[in-house]
């Protein structure tokens, strides 16, 4: 009986499906081989220990052109998770910012954040790219530099941002305040997990108490941390740290374009909450914020976290556009990487399984985070 269900109601039939399925499968893998052959490639990734010999323009770990392509792949992965992952983030906290204020008693924001939402949604997001790209390569050079904050600079030649210095005692100072963080957060998610009551404010507001606590008392017994501010030296900038106006572009478009789809996410999920729940929080005299906060975002967390789960994942996906605009990431690095070997499938069947696995995993993460809110039937 067990056979039959797994099978279905025509087994041999199937089954002859399938082995016409591989038999067609192996005839295009045997010519494709074949004609690797003849154009003097073999098949395989022993290429990837090869020497690159192409330089990459940025990247999270140190590269030459000296280097296998394996490592120019690590980095082109790298650089795509680290403008995926602060996109992420970025773009929910716009997302959310956005939604609640699309549900404003103010018209004018109301209509305002509309009009950003429709504007956004129905432009391409190539076209969004390239906008961003030539927006920030005609800001001007180092010596006439924006500086919209003390201490960050904005040119054509990328964002520069004050930095923590290069010594001892600051890189203390900064590593007990992440220790230090990290214990408060742990102590305070074991103290939820035994169905303590700690609200998510008063675990955050802990959590950043803990983390500020070493560089107060640094400050109080007179060495504080110091911080490496850029300057103008010459004709370019030096300090602090530096994003490209490629990373900056990308990363901007990326915000704008997943904030407007998660906003209207948060919205139909605020939305999705019964009216009743408005009405017996204000007959508690509770302020607006205070009924969003804890009882109307929590319950909308479950219609809202799934939807955002494809927000994510498309965020992730539409990093490849990067190749436009000539950020490395992964896609960049690999196209580089098949014009100079002529490995196409190989990179192509690379691209494919990382992008794959990212998907997967990030599916994986928000699944179970979903599942920390959805609603339990009682049997």
């Amino acid at each position: 009986m067990a056979i039959a269900i797994w099978w279905g109601a025509k087994p041999l039939q199937q089954l002859a499906l399938f082995i016409a399925v591989g038999l067609v499968f192996v005839l295009l893998g045997s010519n494709l081989v074949q004609n690797m052959h003849r154009l003097g490639l073999t098949p395989g990734f022993q290429f990837l220990g090869h020497a690159a010999n192409f330089e990459i323009g940025e990247g999270l770990i140190a590269y030459s052109a000296g280097d296998s392509y394996l490592r120019a792949v690590a980095v082109g992965f790298l650089n795509t998770l680290k403008v995926s992952f602060a996109g992420c983030i970025l773009a929910t906290v716009l997302g959310v910012a956005l939604g609640i204020a699309r549900l404003s008693s103010n018209p004018m924001l109301a209509r305002l954040v509309q009009a950003y939402v429709e504007i956004v949604r129905n432009t391409p997001l190539l076209l969004q790219i390239f906008f961003w790209n030539t927006l920030f390569h005609a800001l001007p050079g180092p010596r006439q530099a924006l500086s919209p904050l003390p201490g960050v600079l904005l040119t054509n030649r990328g964002a520069f941002f004050p930095f923590i210095a290069d010594d001892q005692a600051t890189v203390a100072i900064v590593s007990a305040s992440f220790l230090l963080a990290l214990i408060v957060g742990g102590f305070l998610k074991w103290r939820a997990g035994r169905r303590a009551r700690t609200s998510l404010v008063g675990a955050a507001i802990w959590t950043l108490a803990a983390f500020l606590l070493p560089p107060a008392i640094a400050v109080i017994a007179g060495a504080p941390p110091t911080f490496d501010l850029p300057v103008l030296s010459g004709f370019n900038i030096r300090g602090g740290t530096s994003l490209s106006p490629e990373f900056v572009a990308l990363l901007v478009a990326l915000v704008i374009n997943a904030s407007a789809s998660i906003a209207e996410t948060v919205r139909g999920g605020i939305l999705s909450v019964a009216t009743g729940q408005w009405e017996a929080a204000r007959s508690l005299g509770l302020s607006r914020a205070k009924i969003m906060r804890l009882v109307i975002l929590p319950q909308a967390l479950r219609v809202i976290v799934p939807v955002m789960t494809s927000s994510y994942l498309s965020l992730t996906k539409n990093s490849s556009l990067a190749v436009a605009i000539g950020y490395p990431d992964l896609v960049n690095i690999l196209n580089t990487t098949a014009n100079t070997t002529g490995q196409a499938l190989e990179a192509i069947l690379i691209m494919m399984l990382v992008y794959l696995a990212v998907s997967l995993i990030v599916s994986a993460a928000m699944n179970a985070y979903n599942r920390r809110w959805a609603l339990r039937e009682l049997h």
